[in-house]
Parts: C-alpha cells; sequence; structure tokens
C-alpha cells in the first residue's frame, strides 16, 4: 500500500525525531508490575492485545497514539521507561536510530531502479562500516514508511526489491524512476526561470530533447567533452531544418530581402546569414558587433564565424517557429577529463562529420550520453576509447616477441584455451600501490558517495575480486540491476548486481586511469582445436596446473607469437627454452583434446527414467488459461506469418525480466563442467549476453547445438560449452513462449508478401488476444492457441488483424 504523498514528509519527520525502537510480543503470560505508580497490570495487558493485532512488531513512537485510540486513555510515560523491562509480554529492539534510517534511505536515493533486499546487510556494512540488524530481512515490513517493497517472485519470499518510495509511487516496478524517462530536472527548471527573467529580442521555443532512450546524431563541434555541439537527426529535428532551410532559400531569393540597420543590429539578435559558399540562407545570432562586421554563431549548425554586415538579414517570424538545432551534450565518464588534449584530439578524431547514436543516460539542460559508432562490424563506444588516451604506455606490460618471462601470474584460463596473465612491471607495481591505498580508503569512509547510481556501458569502476577491490569495465546492462563487467587486468568476465561497484574515489582516478591493463590475452602455442573450444577436461587441467600460481614462466614463440608456458617446476633448470618440456607440449601428449562423442546411447531402461524425471521436473510449467472468447495482454516476440507466432502473456513479462536476471547472476558465476546433452532436454543456454530456458532439438558434430527458447520462441546455434542444467528454482515459473495462429482463416499456404505485412503489423508489438480454441500437446510448448489479435493502440478504432489479413485469403482462393 502506498501512502498518500501529503503524508511522506510527516512520516519521515516522526521517524526521526522520535524514539528509533520496535517491539516484538512474547509468548508468556503476563507478569504483574511491582511498585510502579500507575496499574502496570492493566497497561501490560493492554500492550498485550495490541501487539496481537501488530503481530509483525510496531514501532514504539506510534505506540501512544494508539493506546490512545483503542482505549481512550493516554500511555502513562513510565510505561514507555518500563517497556525494556517487561521481557515476559515483549521484546524491545533497536534497529536503527536516525541517522541510520537516513542512511537507508540514502541508498535508496542511490538505486532509483530499486535495490534487491538480499543485498543490504553486505552494502550497509560496506557503506557505513555498520551491521545491518538482522531481523530486519526477516521483517520487511517494518521498511514499508521508508520504501515500496516488492515481491517479483511469489514462489520465493524473501527475493525482494525495494524502491524508493517518493520517485517509486505510481511506476511500473521495472521501470520505477528511470532516468531516461524521469521530469524535468531541478537544473532545467531553475534555467527556465532564468530564461524568464531575462528579457530577450526574439522568443524561440527551446529544443526537445528526444524522448527515445537513444537517438542519432551529427557532432559539430568538441573543444570540451563537457559542451560537445550537436545536432539530433530525424523527423522534428534534422529533417525540420531542412524544410526551413529550403524555405529561406527561396523566401530570400526571390524578393530583395530588407537588411538589418546597424542601429538595429544587437547582442542576441537572430538574423538570416547569407552564406555564398553554400549558396544557403542561414539561422544566426549575434553575439559581437563591430564597425563594419559581426561575429555571429549559427543557431542550427554550433560554429561562429566574422561576417559583413551586408550578408545580414531580417529574420521572418515564421522563421523562428523551428528550435535551435544546435545543443550541447557532455560524454559520460569523462567529465573529469574534459579539456585533455589528446582526449579531445582522439574524439574529433572518430566523430568528424559522422552521425552517431547517442545513449542518452540523464536528461536536463546538457544531456549526459555515450556515443557508439554504428558504421563498423562492431559497434564502437566512443567514450571508451577516449578514456584510453589516458593511459600511459610506458607503463604497458613490456611484452616483447622471443622473449621469456619469470614469476608470471596466470589469472584466468578460458573455455576456448585463452589465458590472461600478468607480468612483474613498473606499471604493474603502481597499479597494485594505488588499489591498496583504496582499499584503505574505503575503510577509513563512512559515505554512499562512491556506490555507482548510473551505470553504462564502458564505465571503468572497481568491483571485489577475490576479496579485493579491482578495475572493470562494464560491458553490457541487463535491465536495471544487473550488469556485466570485465576485470581489466585479471582477464575475468561476470555478471553482478549494480551495488556490488564503486566507483573510483576523485583522489586516486588520474593515476590509476593512467595505467593500461595489467591483463595480457595470449593463446598457447601449438595447441590449436579446429572446432574453437577446448574439452572441459583440458580447461580444467590447465586451471588446475597454472591458475592462481605466481611463479610460472613464459616464452613468446618468434613464429606464431603465441605463448609457452613453462611448469613452476622446471622454471630455473636449464631447459627453460627446450619446447618439450613446456606444459604446452605436455598438453599435447595426452588425450585432453579428443572429443566426446555427440551422441550418448543409452538402455531403454535408462531411457525410461529419464522421461519419469522429465515430466516430474516439468509439472507446473503450464499455464492457466482463459476459456474461449477472453481476452489477455500479450507481446508478439516472433511472427513467421498468421499459420504460426509466438506470443507472451503481458502479465509475467516482469516476472521473465526478473528470473532472467537471477538466471545471469546464477549461470555466469557457475564454472562449465562436461555435460551429456541430447534431443528433447531442457537445459539453460547462454544466447548473446543472456540465459534463456531451451529445449535441445539437436545436436551437431562441431560441437554446436541447435536450441529452441521456451520463452521467446527461437530457434538458436550455440556452442556446446553455452549449455548448463536448468535447476529447480528456474523452472517454477511457466515457458513464457505460446505457439498460437490467427483464428478467422485457414489458408494452406502465405505468400512472402502476405507474410511481410503480418510481420509488421504484429511483430514485437504489445496486442490483445483474443482466445478462440486450444489444441493440447504433448508438452505445454506443442500445446497451440488459435486467437484473434487486435490492436489497441490507435484512439479511433481498435484493428482486427485477421480483417487485414483477409485480402490474402482471397488471393490465395482466386488462384487456379
Amino acid at each position: 500500500m502506498t501512502l498518500p504523498a501529503h503524508f511522506q514528509k510527516e512520516v519521515q519527520a516522526h521517524l526521526s525525531r522520535n524514539s528509533p525502537y520496535t517491539f516484538f510480543s512474547q509468548s508468556e503470560g503476563l507478569a504483574s508490575g511491582k511498585g510502579e505508580p500507575y496499574n502496570a497490570e492493566q497497561v501490560q495487558a493492554h500492550i498485550k492485545e495490541i501487539l496481537v493485532k501488530y503481530s509483525n512488531g510496531i514501532w514504539v513512537s506510534k505506540l501512544p497514539r494508539i493506546y490512545r485510540d483503542l482505549y481512550k486513555e493516554d500511555l502513562p510515560v513510565e510505561a514507555i521507561k518500563d517497556l525494556e523491562t517487561w521481557t515476559h509480554i515483549c521484546i524491545v529492539e533497536k534497529t536503527y536510530g536516525s541517522n541510520a534510517s537516513d542512511s537507508l534511505k540514502e541508498l535508496l536515493v542511490k538505486y532509483p531502479n530499486g535495490l534487491w533486499a538480499h543485498a543490504l546487510p553486505k552494502l550497509f556494512q560496506d557503506t557505513y562500516n555498520t551491521k545491518l540488524p538482522g531481523h530486519v530481512l526477516e521483517k520487511l515490513d517494518l521498511l514499508s514508511e521508508l520504501c515500496i517493497i516488492d515481491y517479483p517472485m511469489p514462489d520465493n519470499p524473501k527475493r525482494a526489491i525495494l524502491y524508493k518510495r517518493s520517485c517509486a509511487e505510481g511506476v511500473e516496478k521495472d521501470e520505477n524512476c528511470n532516468r531516461r524517462n524521469s521530469s524535468t530536472s531541478e537544473e532545467e527548471r531553475t534555467q527556465k526561470k532564468e530564461v524568464k527573467r531575462r528579457p530577450s529580442v526574439q522568443e524561440v521555443s527551446s529544443l526537445h530533447i528526444p524522448k527515445e532512450e537513444s537517438s542519432n546524431v551529427l557532432v559539430l563541434e568538441a573543444t570540451n567533452t563537457n559542451q560537445v555541439m550537436i545536432r539530433y537527426i530525424g523527423e522534428g529535428y534534422s529533417q525540420a531544418l531542412e524544410s526551413m532551410d529550403d524555405e529561406m532559400r527561396e523566401f530570400y531569393g526571390l524578393e530583395e530581402s530588407r537588411q538589418v540597420s546597424s542601429s538595429a543590429l544587437c547582442i542576441g539578435k537572430v538574423v538570416a546569414v547569407r552564406v555564398e559558399d553554400e549558396d544557403a540562407i542561414l539561422r544566426a545570432q549575434v553575439s559581437e558587433v563591430m564597425s563594419d562586421e559581426l561575429k555571429v554563431k549559427y543557431v542550427d549548425h554550433g560554429f561562429s564565424a566574422v561576417i559583413s554586415k551586408s550578408k545580414v538579414f531580417e529574420l521572418q517570424e515564421k522563421f523562428l517557429k523551428l528550435p535551435f538545432q544546435a545543443t550541447k551534450c557532455k560524454l559520460a565518464g569523462l567529465e573529469p577529463f574534459s579539456q585533455v588534449p589528446a582526449v579531445i584530439s582522439k574524439f574529433e578524431t572518430m566523430t568528424s562529420g559522422r552521425i552517431l547514436l547517442a545513449e542518452i543516460l540523464e536528461r536536463g539542460p546538457t544531456p549526459l550520453v555515450v556515443l557508439y559508432d554504428m558504421s563498423q562490424d562492431d559497434d564502437v563506444n566512443i567514450n571508451a576509447v577516449c578514456m584510453r588516451e589516458l593511459q600511459d604506455k610506458t607503463l604497458a606490460c613490456p611484452l616483447q616477441v622471443n622473449s621469456v618471462y619469470m614469476n608470471v601470474i596466470v589469472t584466468s584460463v578460458c573455455s576456448d584455451g585463452t589465458i590472461c596473465c600478468q607480468l612483474p612491471s613498473k606499471g604493474f607495481a603502481r597499479m597494485n600501490e594505488i588499489l591498496e591505498k583504496i582499499e584503505k580508503y574505503f575503510h577509513s569512509q563512512v559515505t554512499s558517495e562512491f556506490l555507482v547510481s548510473r551505470p553504462f556501458c564502458g564505465k571503468v569502476c572497481l568491483a571485489r575480486f577475490k576479496g579485493k577491490w579491482s578495475r572493470v569495465e562494464i560491458t553490457n546492462l541487463h535491465g536495471s540491476r544487473v550488469l556485466d563487467i570485465r576485470f581489466i587486468d585479471v582477464g575475468v568476465q561476470a555478471s553482478v548486481e549494480v551495488f556490488e561497484l564503486r566507483e573510483i574515489p576523485t583522489t586516486f582516478l588520474c593515476d590509476l586511469m593512467a595505467i593500461p591493463p595489467q591483463g595480457v590475452k595470449c593463446c598457447l602455442a601449438d595447441l590449436c582445436v579446429s572446432v574453437g573450444c577446448w574439452t572441459a577436461d583440458a580447461v580444467q587441467w590447465l586451471r588446475e596446473k597454472v591458475v592462481n600460481t605466481t611463479d610460472c614462466s613464459m616464452k613468446v614463440n618468434y613464429r606464431t607469437l603465441l605463448l609457452a608456458i613453462f611448469a613452476p617446476e622446471i622454471m630455473f633448470s636449464n631447459t627453460l627454452h627446450d619446447p618439450s618440456r613446456s606444459l604446452n607440449h605436455q598438453m599435447a601428449q595426452t588425450d585432453l583434446f579428443k572429443q566426446q562423442p555427440d551422441v550418448v546411447l543409452t538402455s531403454q531402461r535408462f531411457l525410461l527414467l529419464l522421461v519419469l524425471v522429465f515430466a516430474e521436473c516439468c509439472r507446473g510449467l503450464t499455464h492457466v488459461f482463459l476459456h474461449s472468447g477472453s481476452n489477455m495482454d500479450v507481446f508478439v516476440s516472433v511472427a513467421c506469418h498468421p499459420g504460426h507466432f509466438v506470443l507472451q502473456p503481458w502479465r509475467d513479462t516482469y516476472k521473465l525480466v526478473v528470473m532472467m536476471e537471477e538466471m545471469i547472476l546464477y549461470y555466469n558465476k557457475t564454472e562449465e563442467k562436461p555435460l551429456n546433452i541430447a534431443k528433447n532436454q531442457i537445459h539453460a543456454a547462454k544466447v548473446e549476453n543472456n540465459w534463456h530456458r531451451v529445449l535441445v532439438k539437436g545436436v551437431l558434430t562441431n560441437g554446436m547445438v541447435s536450441v529452441y527458447e521456451l520463452d521467446y520462441g527461437k530457434h538458436e546455434l550455440v556452442s556446446c560449452t553455452q549449455i548448463r542444467p536448468l535447476i529447480k528454482e528456474f523452472r517454477q515459473l511457466p515457458f513464457q513462449g505460446l505457439t498460437a495462429q490467427l483464428a478467422g482463416m485457414k489458408p494452406k499456404q502465405w505468400s512472402e508478401e502476405a507474410s511481410i505485412v503480418f510481420r509488421n503489423h504484429v511483430e514485437k508489438k504489445a496486442l490483445v488476444a483474443q482466445l478462440e480454441a486450444v489444441e493440447e500437446g504433448a508438452n505445454s510448448w506443442d500445446r497451440k492457441l488459435t486467437v484473434f489479435l487486435v490492436d489497441t493502440s490507435q484512439e479511433e478504432k481498435d484493428v482486427w488483424v485477421h480483417d487485414i489479413m483477409a485480402e490474402f485469403v482471397d488471393e490465395l482462393s482466386n488462384e487456379p
């Protein structure tokens, strides 16, 4: 239940100024009080009645009012003092004082998209060096006045999400307080007030930032990454500007336009300027008036120039309706380095004359963005590339061809045999020195200042690796609470919750960003596997030999630029340069790389057992369907043609998102183990950056597995190394992908044109499905629905999709 807005401040103030105690009832009987100057026995009886009503506990600060409302008399002040001694009827526990209460609210402000309740104890301890009372998680209702408590997984009440009450009210669960949809900021409101107070020469409406989370932009000018001049591309922006430019060219070309008199020219005046080199008329604003010339800024193009007064004309009122198109943004992550020459130079090189994609992280007068170059095969994060220009190349790992290195640390071994090494170097020593200082610094601070509240791809921050803070780069975001990171100096990838990250303290930021990555990614020479991945046994063998060992040595192979790793026990021997003594050679002589058979033959008895176990696991994985004619909100995830498409019930979309976040956290922290994969098994599979519940459709000889996504209805091909057992926790939610066909028509075959039309109308859209019939199957994913689809997004009328497709049915029936 949500408190009315006008009560919130009152409640918070009440909590701050009153007693910070909560007490709970005991099951023992009453005992008479002795010596109190009031009727203790009667008061105790009343309090016991109150505690029966409030079985989850009650704030001591609320007790006097409740007592007065129930018994029409005041609770004696002495009784409140004696509560702690009445252990036979209640337990008085100090949960947190006003300072700690403010700290809890402070944490939720840092995480406007919600915070998992299970993360609260560790986060509270790490941030404030204070232990959160254990009973708080057991009785989350105690926090109901500070936050909204949501239970996205009803079968697991311990998995709750906490939202800051003042900004979560009235917003759908997973979209709460989304920074990209936030209302006008205080800064923006202040600026608008200032504009109203300052008289202007002409009224021009302000430019609205696109509502979408990302938008195409053209970079116009950049001398400071905190004030990058851009122009938005698209309808209402560049297209509207092109239309106005054509109209201005025609208007000022057909008639003798009136030039602006010198006396009328003033700073701030918006004029029309003839640019003869480009045969164009552009809008400009006067920034300086000289005797025969003017300095103007072209308000739609972002650059300034000194021009002759003879080229200036009065700007007609109709050309002031379009907001000035040149606007500013700032690059996320580069705020402290906005004027570093190397950063500016790299940015100009990458953005000159290019249309980029801007991900808008924060709105306001100067939006905070991440820019991407989408023109290449792989998207390039321009913010991240510019950040690397801060690195001091003299601190890079000194890797040279045909050289031998001692005391090498192998930090990780990937499934394809790729390893990551750390070499003794000046940069490595400097990095460890700074990270040790940060450890001590964090221990000395009691603040939430360093919590990461605005994560974005390419951001460099800190996360724990084997108990110590280490540099990480955010590589992908899954919703608002779970993200993928790469430990820059270790080579390990992981999925974490946002509360596990910390900002790099400003004191150490410049020094730490100057150190290049200390993790060197390598491959072992003479160990090539044709299928692209090693067997699990081979990976495990190498991990046991070298990971976490600090005294390995390695030699760079001159011909292949790969590495030969030597076992620690022979590193000081005379045979160090002998390849036959390397781990590479030892592995090559084993049978670790022999491929496991693609199909495992089993007895009929085992197959029967497998079927029984499979059936048991799948119980409860079916939807409860409504009767014929009922409506349900759906999302169409896949649409092939009217005879085959896949629906997702809208009501469970939020649960699916939360479950997939949990799957990412679970499986990305679980090491791969040998798994016999066979057709028709249900597993978890990693597709791109997400883990999905899948049905195995087939196993190929090259180590790839054909799978069907049971929640999305897509067919994918994944490596066998990306398959994991689907544990019980992730089998509770029914599979969300429902196969369906369109009601009202039964053509034998759909043309390509008809399929495209259907796909454009329904795929990736939220619609209403009216259930016509259900065709049951042996399994829940074999069931097929027959439904009418209705598009209700238009205000004028509802659009029934089968009516659109009817003309194609007529065409099919008329064919010879």
